[in-house]
C-alpha cells in the first residue's frame, strides 16, 4: 500500500524547473531569451483626432439651481455659452441638464441657432456709436481708432469671439448680471448699421454727370 501511494504522489507533482509556465498566445520569446507580452496589442497606436470646430467657445457663467417638488429638491446647472468665429458672427445660448457636460452641449446648440453676423468695417470695427438696453443692462459701444478693446467683464469675452477691433465699450447699469449684460451688447451689435451708404455713391455720380 505504501509503494502505491508514494507512486501516485510522483505522478501528481509537477517538475521543478524554476520557471513559470507561459502560453503561447500571450507571451512570445525573442532571440536571447527575452518574453515580449504580445496579447491585446493594438496595430494603430494613433489615435483619431476630432474635426476642430469652426466656433470657438466661452462659458460666461455656470449657477446650479434647485427646483422643489414633492420628492424633495432637484438639483440642476444652468449654462450661459457664447460662441463665435472671429470673423463676424456671434451667438449666445443658455443650457440646463443634470449634468454640466450635457448642459453645455444644450447651450452651444442653443448658440448655434441665434447666430448673427456683425456689420464691420473695414478695420474690425464698428461704423458709429450705439447704445442697447436688455431688461436692467445697459451697455454702450464707441469705434475707438487705433486703441484697441477697451472693455471689460461679458462684453469683452463677446468682442473677441466676434472678431472686433478697435472698440470701447462700456457697462452703464449697475447691474452684474452677466446673461442680461450679454443680451444688451448682441442687442447692440444688431443696431450696427451697414458702414457703406448707397447714397453717397449715388450722389457723387450725379456730380460727375453735371461737369
Amino acid at each position: 500500500m505504501t509503494d502505491v501511494i508514494e507512486k501516485k504522489e510522483i505522478e501528481t507533482k509537477t517538475p521543478q524547473t524554476g520557471a513559470t509556465p507561459e502560453r503561447s498566445s500571450t507571451f512570445k520569446r525573442e532571440e536571447g531569451g527575452r518574453r515580449v507580452f504580445t496579447k491585446n496589442r493594438r496595430k494603430n497606436n494613433k489615435r483619431r483626432e476630432r474635426p476642430r470646430s469652426e466656433f470657438d467657445q466661452k462659458i460666461l457663467g455656470i449657477r446650479r439651481v434647485t427646483r422643489v417638488s414633492s420628492g424633495g429638491r432637484r438639483f440642476s446647472f444652468s449654462v450661459t455659452m457664447a460662441i463665435g468665429d472671429k470673423k463676424g458672427r456671434i451667438g449666445i445660448g443658455t443650457g440646463k441638464a443634470g449634468d454640466t457636460a450635457l448642459a453645455i452641449e444644450k447651450a452651444t446648440r442653443s448658440a448655434k441657432k441665434n447666430l448673427l453676423t456683425i456689420k464691420m468695417t473695414d478695420n474690425n470695427s464698428i461704423p458709429h456709436e450705439v447704445t442697447a438696453k436688455y431688461c436692467s443692462a445697459k451697455v454702450l459701444l464707441i469705434p475707438a481708432r487705433d486703441r484697441g478693446i477697451i472693455a471689460g467683464s461679458v462684453v469683452r469675452d463677446i468682442i473677441n469671439l466676434s472678431g472686433l477691433q478697435d472698440i470701447n465699450g462700456k457697462i452703464i447699469s449697475g447691474t452684474k448680471n452677466k446673461l442680461n449684460i450679454a443680451r444688451a451688447t448682441i442687442k447692440a451689435l444688431e443696431m450696427l448699421k451697414n458702414p457703406f451708404n448707397p447714397k453717397k455713391v449715388v450722389a457723387v455720380k450725379r456730380v460727375e454727370n453735371k461737369k
